[in-house]
């Protein structure tokens, strides 16, 4: 039975310890030196980053997220264990786990450290397709004569390199396509390594729950339970009419995946379709005030990351809830892409300004959509706007001076309040 040491990468004949450095973090799979489609994914990455650069915080709960009224971006190990979940309202996580400590999100640190794994990741393979910064599939087919060595090898050194230079663990699922390797990554986490084979894949299926597939939420899993689906051996019972009659086009994909059957490419060229950000007040506000300094944050952060990108975007989004939960969205198409703050600002400003409703909001967003290169972005210029020119080049001359002497060396007014 092949098998691999993850820690000193030794190939074994068998397990289920290291002869060479006696780790009894060995992998073994009769198919593990003939996979190549492979998911990895950061474990608790947010929080791992914050008690890597903060020693004080090893051993302690820690959370990620907004104040009381936000919701967790993410949590440590320590913290699931109390039951604290991604999403989950803050309030909620805090009893759950009172003794956390809740950390404001650094996405700056965050971004770092991702294009730092993306490097390593690079190095491996060409075909690299990123689900968001702490996760990604690869595949690492035809790889073995370049590295001289499989893809199970490769991918151990991976998340040992991530140990060794960044600090962080990951975890790895190994398989024959896209939708049972992201499984497989979840399956033994955190610092897991799991192999699902192609010969065992529909005999591993058929007791596990359908929520294993990748966009099956809370709605989705109601109407599969109403149809007497709970397991994938459940969906075994259903021919491929009946599932397409009962759901759609999903009745067809669940068809398939219960068979293990994903034919997708892991695509390097993935379009970002969108960029957005949003926060959640500690208290509701109708302060025109406040209000517009967030839009302005908002929008200099979305023109941030997709200047970072070389992207623009001829649709601006405007989000707003009320204190009920009740969403407003707006739209404004832009009559040429744009990267730059001002033009996002001003848009989402009108926006709001025609909405009508004073408030108070709980949540403000902005975002930018539709997005496409930026070679033909914010070229011309507006008769009705005389003045929209010399602020696109005060905010280029602004940019080059943050990139110089950082992001807080020049501030606009507005982004004080």
């Amino acid at each position: 039975m092949p098998a691999l040491c993850r820690d000193c990468l030794t190939i074994l004949p068998d397990g289920p310890r290291c002869p060479a450095c006696r780790s009894p973090r060995v992998t073994t799979h009769p198919e593990l030196f003939s996979l190549s489609i492979a998911h990895m994914d950061c474990d608790a990455f947010y929080a791992s980053v914050e008690k890597r650069d903060n020693p004080a915080l090893e051993g302690k709960p820690v959370i990620i997220g907004g104040g009381r009224r936000g919701v967790v971006s993410t949590a440590c190990y320590i913290a699931r264990i109390k039951g604290v979940r991604s999403a989950m309202p803050m309030f909620q996580a805090l009893k759950l786990c009172p003794e956390a400590i809740v950390v404001r999100p650094r996405m700056e640190a965050y971004v770092e450290v991702s294009r730092a794994i993306r490097a390593m990741m690079d190095e491996l393979t060409p075909v690299v397709e990123p689900l968001s910064l702490d996760e990604a599939f690869m595949d690492l087919s035809g790889t073995e004569r370049m590295h001289g060595a499989p893809p199970a090898v490769m991918l151990a050194r991976l998340v040992r390199r991530m140990k060794d230079e960044l600090g962080l663990t990951g975890s790895i699922g190994l398989s024959h396509n896209k939708f049972l390797a992201k499984v497989a990554s979840d399956l033994d986490k955190p610092r897991g390594f799991s192999v699902i084979g192609a010969a065992e894949t529909v005999e591993f299926l058929r007791p596990r729950p359908v929520r294993l597939i990748w966009g099956i939420g809370p709605a989705a899993q109601k109407s599969l339970e109403a149809a007497g689906i709970r397991t994938f051996n459940d969906l075994h019972r259903w021919d491929r009419d009946a599932l397409h009659e009962r759901f759609g086009g999903m009745g067809d994909r669940l068809w398939h995946l219960a068979r293990g059957e994903d034919h997708r490419r892991v695509s390097a060229n993935t379009p970002v379709k969108g960029i957005s950000n949003e926060t959640t007040f500690h208290k509701d506000t109708a302060d025109p005030e406040i209000l517009d300094g967030h839009i302005w944050r908002l929008a200099e952060k979305v023109a941030d990351r997709a200047k970072a990108k070389d992207h623009a975007g001829h649709v601006v989004t405007l989000k707003l809830k009320r204190s009920n939960h009740a969403s407003l969205t707006r739209r404004q198409s832009l009559r040429q892409p744009t990267q730059l703050a001002d033009t996002i600002y001003r848009t989402a400003r009108a926006l709001f300004d025609q909405l009508g409703d004073p408030g108070p909001y709980r949540l403000l967003g902005v975002g930018l959509s539709h997005l496409e290169t930026a070679a033909n972005a914010d070229r011309e210029g507006d008769l009705l706007d005389p003045g929209a020119v010399r602020r696109a080049s005060a905010e280029r001359a602004a940019d080059a001076i943050r990139a110089r002497w950082g992001k807080d060396a020049i501030l606009k007014g507005r982004a004080l309040r």
